[in-house]
């Protein structure tokens, strides 16, 4: 689970760069959990909250400039 003080360290570029990582994640574990059982159900719900968490700091950032 990411914090947003550690978010807000972060450059636009990472932020992309790391929203992409969770989002193919996220496709992975829902995969698995539509194919077999997913034991660990509660990472999808903490993968989305952290890609949330990316763009509101990348947008944040944006209207800034």
């Amino acid at each position: 689970m990411l914090k947003m003080n550690e978010i807000k360290k972060l450059d636009a570029s990472a932020i992309n760069q790391k929203v992409s990582e969770l989002r193919k994640e996220l496709f992975d574990l829902r995969l698995q959990k539509n194919t077999t059982s997913v034991e660990k159900s509660h990472l999808l719900v903490n993968l989305k909250r952290d890609i949330a968490r990316l763009l509101t700091a990348l947008n944040t950032k944006e209207a800034s400039k």
